[in-house]
């Protein structure tokens, strides 16, 4: 069931070969150690499809209750838990530079830069433009090359520059 509301999720396909190299090493390992057909290596098996979701629900709690927030129309609820999100990963950029080692997360853009990006959002769907704006604005100063921003900006602004329709002229021939 899906909340009618626009989720994007960008796959950075290149992250999965460090994942899957890390996979085959602990089975591999795991199998030389305990015999293939050992239960040890269905653990690490186990223990490698669990870790991802322990690992997001610890690490990335407030990024993940905002996206909750968000798909349930609570916006400005869920721009509180995206501004804690991106407090946390900017505290500890390390995290989001390896989000595709410690959280097996395979996304294309950071979260620092997914917490910025849904905030402008929210702010939007709020109807604070300028806010949103703003928001968009230092998503670029930080991510020049987020081109989620670049297209929100584009689109802000032309509707900001776009001319009012003329009043209906009652003598033109066209009645």
């Amino acid at each position: 069931m899906t909340s009618g509301r626009p989720i994007v999720r960008q796959i950075a396909w290149v992250s999965l070969i460090p994942q899957i190299g890390i996979m085959l090493v602990l089975i591999i390992l795991t199998s030389m150690i305990f015999g293939s057909s050992s239960p040890a290596t269905d653990i690490v098996i186990l223990f490698y499809l669990l870790y991802p979701l322990i690992s997001r629900r610890l690490i990335a709690h407030n990024h993940r209750t905002g996206i909750k927030l968000f798909k349930s129309g609570a916006y400005a609820p869920a721009i509180l838990e995206f501004e804690k999100s991106y407090e946390f990963f900017t505290k500890h950029r390390w995290i989001d530079k390896y989000r595709f080692i410690i959280l097996l997360s395979s996304s294309k853009i950071s979260y620092t830069e997914m917490a910025l990006l849904n905030i402008a959002f929210c702010h939007s769907q709020l109807g604070n433009g300028p806010k949103a704006k703003q928001y968009y604005e230092k998503t670029l100063s930080q991510f020049p090359d987020s081109e989620m921003a670049k297209s929100a900006l584009k689109m802000m602004n032309s509707f900001a520059t776009e001319k009012e329709p003329a009043p209906f002229d009652h003598n033109s021939p066209f009645e």
